[in-house]
Order: C-alpha cells, then sequence, then structure tokens
C-alpha cells in the first residue's frame, strides 16, 4: 500500500460486521487508514487484534483481516466509536467521541448484543463519559447488553503485551460462552 493510497483512505468508512444478537460486539476507537484502504477492521500490520481473539479462544484459528466476514458465525462483530478513519486516535476530537458514543448506545440497541467490547479505556471513558473507567466489566449497561473495557490492541500500547491482552479478552470469552472449553473457537457455546 503506497503513502498516497492510505492518505486517500483519511475519513473515509469500514463497514460494520454485525448481525441482530451477537454474543460479543467488539468496538474499535475508529478504522485506521489501512482498514479504511482494506475495508478490514484491524488491518495495520503490528496490531493484535486477531492474534489476540485467537489466542484468547474466541476464534478457532487467527484469521486474517480480511476473513472478518467469519465472525458473525462465531458470534461475534466488530464496529466502531467513531466511524472515520484517520491516522491516529489523537486526530479525533473529545465531541467526536461523545457523538459516537450516542450512535453506538443506539446501535447497541437495536442489535443487542450481549456485550458490548469495547477497545480502548480512553476512548470508553470519552465516549461513555466515565472518566474514572478502568478494563474489565463495567457497571453500566446499555438495555441488556453489558460493556466490558478491553486494553487497546494497537502496537503503540506498550502497557498491555499479546499475552497480558489475551488473558483480559478470555476473561470476556469465558464470560459471554462459558468456562473453558466451549465457545466460539471450540464449537460449543456456554451460557452466560
Amino acid at each position: 500500500m503506497t503513502p498516497e493510497e492510505l492518505a486517500a483512505a483519511r475519513d473515509h468508512l469500514v463497514d460494520d460486521v454485525v448481525a441482530d444478537g451477537l454474543a460479543v460486539l467488539f468496538c474499535g476507537i475508529n478504522p485506521g487508514l489501512m482498514s479504511a484502504a482494506t475495508g478490514h477492521h484491524f488491518a495495520r500490520p503490528g496490531n493484535r487484534f486477531w492474534p489476540v481473539l485467537h489466542r484468547s479462544g474466541f476464534t478457532p484459528r487467527q484469521l486474517r483481516p480480511e476473513e472478518q466476514g467469519e465472525l458473525p458465525g462465531l458470534g461475534l462483530g466488530i464496529t466502531n466509536v467513531v466511524a472515520r478513519a484517520t491516522a491516529r486516535a489523537d486526530e479525533l476530537a473529545a465531541d467526536e467521541f461523545r457523538a459516537g458514543g450516542e450512535l453506538l448506545r443506539a446501535k447497541v440497541g437495536r442489535l443487542r448484543p450481549r456485550w458490548l467490547a469495547v477497545v480502548g479505556v480512553t476512548a470508553y471513558r470519552t465516549a461513555f463519559r466515565e472518566p474514572k473507567a478502568r478494563i474489565g466489566p463495567q457497571e453500566r449497561a446499555i438495555g441488556g447488553t453489558r460493556i466490558w473495557v478491553l486494553p487497546n490492541p494497537s502496537g503503540l500500547n506498550a502497557h498491555w503485551t499479546t499475552e497480558s491482552m489475551a488473558e483480559e479478552f478470555g476473561r470476556l470469552r469465558e464470560a459471554a460462552f462459558g468456562p473453558a472449553g466451549g465457545g466460539p473457537g471450540t464449537g460449543r457455546t456456554g451460557t452466560s
């Protein structure tokens, strides 16, 4: 991908990967330029979303970004807090996060996933006006949808290793699908 192609993807949108009644709807901060250029979520090399999703037991094998269409069959989906693509999340204003949070609440209300998993605590804090939120399950819910805040899988997030992220994602997987041995990666689903 050339720098010109990436630059041309600025402000483009990436379609959600969703269905009604998912077990977990993952919510990124906003698409990066590589995602907007390819049309695939978490497409930038170095982003750890796809490896972490597999290591935590959500998928039976490590999917590639272009295989994102397989997620709904596993009870999973992907959306974003802010729809427009940027090179970096710090290019987004707080007002965009808050407006995105309102749109996200409406989307969750329509789709009714069991869990909304926001990948990025700072984005969650701003979008949902929860300045003290921490990684993990939240008290807040949207209707019957519970919320879990996960670490941002960007390669820029040096505070979390792939292994420590997989452990946190695994806690959510267990909450959504039951104890180890059940879940989308195994073909067996538990109850939450």
